[in-house]
């Protein structure tokens, strides 16, 4: 933690809590999250939100190639000045929301290994996971209760969790306290890594609709999933309960008690009595 402080100190920088700017300074835990993503020299890897640079100097010795995103160029001198002699990191200054990972890690596949800001942590990961080109495999650093949330299983889904279960299996992998981030946050944080599925785990035959109708059912998420659907899809509640009903699903449930498999049965019989346009 000391070489952070004196480094952002050298150059005048004060973390922006607004950016999410927390570093990971726990050698061990640095450590842990680079092993958890087992890279090679064949290993191309895509970091979002480099900082001081700590995570991708380790990143630089393990993989072929590194493409580092900060959106804060305060940080481009102190990146510059560590990864010398690092000619397989590219360092790129944007809003990684609005880049193409295809743009910046070409087609062929990648992995992503990040500390990410916790504000737009489930923007990021929907980013990712929906690219055109999207990771093999994610190992990142979030709030412990997103963690949480992201593998939770029916009972306590989520939209995030049908979100990211969709496209890949993730598991929680350890634990971070605030004292392992300068400056620490005020909430616990968690590492996890996300393996993308070949192809998903349900058969859905438009992605779109699959999670229109999702929204739709965590809409509301206090109300029973009839209300919930009705009100999320514009549609009389009594066609709402028939639906959950040709579907085998109790209208009176929550969304948080559905798995993929309902929720795809569900965007089925919907599809079929209410045909989508084009």
């Amino acid at each position: 933690m000391s070489d952070v402080v004196q480094t952002l100190r050298c150059y005048g920088i004060e973390p922006r809590r607004e950016l999410g700017q927390h570093f990971l300074v726990d050698a061990r835990a640095l450590a842990r999250i680079v092993a958890a993503a087992e890279l090679s020299a064949e290993d191309a890897v895509l970091e979002i939100g480099a900082g001081v640079g700590n995570l991708t100097r380790l990143l630089a010795k393990e993989a072929g190639r590194v493409v580092a995103v900060e959106i804060d160029r305060r940080f481009l001198p102190i990146l510059e000045a560590e990864l010398t002699g690092r000619p397989n990191v590219h360092l790129v200054t944007g809003d990684i929301l609005a880049l193409d990972p295809s743009e910046l890690m070409g087609e062929g596949p990648y992995k992503v290994v990040a500390n990410l800001p916790y504000a737009i942590t489930s923007a990021v990961l929907r980013h990712l996971l929906e690219a055109r080109v999207p990771p093999t495999r994610m190992v990142v650093t979030v709030q412990r209760e997103v963690a949480e949330r992201i593998v939770a299983r029916s009972g306590r889904m989520s939209l995030l969790a049908v979100s990211v279960q969709f496209y890949g299996r993730p598991q929680l992998l350890f634990r971070l306290r605030p004292g392992a981030f300068y400056p620490p946050p005020e909430v616990e944080s968690a590492v996890v890594r996300i393996d993308r599925h070949p192809r998903p785990p349900v058969g859905v035959a438009d992605v779109a609709w699959f999670f229109q109708v999702v929204r739709a059912g965590f809409s509301q998420p206090r109300k029973q999933l009839s209300n919930s659907l009705a009100s999320g899809l514009g549609i009389p509640s009594d066609a709402a309960a028939d639906a959950l009903a040709r579907a085998g699903i109790d209208p009176r449930i929550r969304a948080e008690r559905l798995a993929l498999e309902d929720w795809a049965r569900l965007a089925g019989v919907l599809t079929r009595l209410m045909p989508q346009e084009g």
